[in-house]
């Protein structure tokens, strides 16, 4: 099993990891997301997502990107750690902490073979930048439904009860 710091990378060693990728004719999966409070949900998701294609790649919000999409009380995990939890998985292969609002630049510098969302998201709702850089790149857009039951959110409000 590798050691999970080796999959945590800057966008330079990830583009650098990418170009192997290429090199091998594999096929590269993009995700994105801020993946606080790992559950269920979030691990099927990246178990199906690394399905699509030959390695995984997971680009994480930074916790000051969290901040400004979530509010002050997020993340509840460091982007460190959350790193961690995430390079942890079989089914990831590499993560980029990321600190833009949007993961335009990251998949811009990348440009998967395939990205990945979730449920809530069709190439509608996409972030129109983000989907113009894919759309450039040729990238395969997949959606996977979330599994019932399995949100951070609601975790989150779960535990506040316990108090």
């Amino acid at each position: 099993m590798r050691n999970p710091t080796e999959k945590i990378m800057d966008l330079s060693q990830a583009c650098r990891w990418r170009e192997n990728i290429r090199l091998d004719q594999e096929q590269l999966v993009v995700t994105n997301g801020c993946f606080d409070l790992i559950h269920r949900g979030h691990v099927e998701y990246l178990q199906a997502a690394r399905a699509e294609g030959d390695v995984l790649l997971v680009g994480l919000n930074s916790d000051a990107s969290i901040r400004n999409i979530k509010g002050n009380n997020r993340p509840v995990i460091s982007e460190n750690d959350r790193a961690f939890h995430l390079a942890s998985l079989e089914a990831v292969d590499c993560i980029v902490i990321f600190s833009e609002p949007k993961a335009t630049n990251l998949l811009e510098k990348l440009m998967p073979d395939i990205y990945v969302k979730g449920g809530d998201y069709n190439k509608d709702t996409l972030d129109q930048e983000e989907r113009q850089v894919l759309d450039t790149g040729g990238a395969r857009l997949k959606f996977i439904d979330f599994v019932q039951g399995c949100s951070t959110t609601a975790l989150i409000e779960k535990i506040r009860m316990i108090r």
